[in-house]
C-alpha cells in the first residue's frame, strides 16, 4: 500500500491509500480537483471515500467524484452528511475490497458530535480531532468529551501513523513550547518541522509514539505542563481541568 497527503484548499490534507493493481481510497476529500488530479497522474481509480465528520472542508469533493462514477462513501451517522452509502457507528469492523483493507471506526466526539477516527492498516485517520502536535477546536463537545477520545486514540499502539486532517504543525509546535519549554523531544520535533515546512514538505503523518512525547494535549499531567499551568494562575485541579486550560490557552495563541 502507499499513503499521500494530498494538499486541498486552504491548509487540508486528503489522504490517499492506494495498492499495486490502481485502487485507491480517499479520506476527507475537501475538494475534488487536486485528489482527481493525483488519480489521473498515477492511473488510479477511486473505489472507496471514508469521512470522519460533516465540515465542509471535509466533504466537499464527495459529490463531483461520485458523480464520476459509483464510489463506496463511508460516513457517521449525521444528517449533514448527504452523500454515504454506508453508515457507521463507534466499533464497526469495515472491510473495503479495493483496495483490501480494514478498519475500526472509533467514536470520538468532542470537535463535532458525531466525529469517527478509522484504525487500521498501521494507520489512524483522525480528521480534526488530533492533530500533529495540536487537537481540534470544541466546536461541539465539551472538554471532557474531548478528552476522552483523545485519550482512546492515544491507547492505540506507538507505531501507528497519525493521519489527520490539516498542517497545522508549526503553529503547534509553537504553541507547545510555551507550555512545555524545557520538553527536549518537542524542541527536536520543531526543528524537523521548520526544515520539512522550508523544503514544502508535510509534516505529517506522525507516529502516535512522537504526539506521547511533544502533544500538550496527550500530556495534561506532565510535570512541565502543571508548572506553566500555575504559572499562569490557572487554577486546573483535574486532568480535564487542566486539558479545557490548554485549549483555551491554544483558542488565543498566536505564533
Amino acid at each position: 500500500m502507499r499513503l499521500w497527503p494530498i494538499p486541498a484548499l486552504n491548509d487540508n490534507y486528503i489522504w490517499l491509500l492506494a495498492d499495486g493493481e490502481g485502487n485507491a481510497l480517499a479520506v476527507d476529500p475537501g475538494e475534488a480537483a487536486p485528489l482527481q488530479a493525483v488519480l489521473d497522474d498515477r492511473n488510479l481509480r477511486l473505489r472507496s471515500i471514508l469521512l470522519t465528520h460533516h465540515h465542509p472542508d471535509h466533504i466537499g469533493g464527495v459529490a463531483g467524484l461520485c458523480a464520476r462514477e459509483p464510489i463506496e462513501v463511508y460516513a457517521p451517522r449525521d444528517e449533514r452528511i448527504g452523500i454515504a452509502t454506508h453508515r457507521v457507528d463507534d466499533g464497526d469492523r469495515i472491510e473495503i475490497a479495493f483496495p483490501a483493507c480494514r478498519f475500526e471506526v472509533i467514536a470520538v466526539p468532542g470537535h463535532t458530535r458525531s466525529h469517527v477516527a478509522y484504525h487500521g492498516q498501521d494507520l489512524l485517520f483522525c480528521g480534526d480531532t488530533l492533530f500533529s502536535i495540536g487537537c481540534g477546536r470544541l466546536f461541539e463537545g465539551t472538554p471532557a468529551q474531548m478528552l476522552e477520545s483523545l485519550e482512546r486514540l492515544a491507547a492505540l499502539p506507538g507505531h501507528t501513523r497519525i493521519c489527520c486532517g490539516h498542517e497545522y504543525t508549526m503553529a503547534n509546535c509553537a504553541f507547545a513550547l510555551t507550555v512545555e519549554p524545557h520538553n527536549r523531544a518537542l524542541e527536536a520535533r520543531f526543528e524537523h518541522v521548520r526544515k520539512a515546512r522550508s523544503a514544502n514538505q508535510p509534516t505529517v503523518p506522525s507516529l502516535l509514539s512522537e504526539e506521547l512525547a511533544c502533544n500538550p494535549f496527550l500530556r495534561a499531567d506532565a510535570p512541565g505542563i502543571i508548572e506553566s499551568l500555575n504559572a499562569l494562575q490557572i487554577e486546573a485541579c483535574s486532568r480535564v481541568d487542566r486539558f479545557a486550560a490548554l485549549r483555551r490557552l491554544k483558542d488565543s495563541f498566536r505564533a
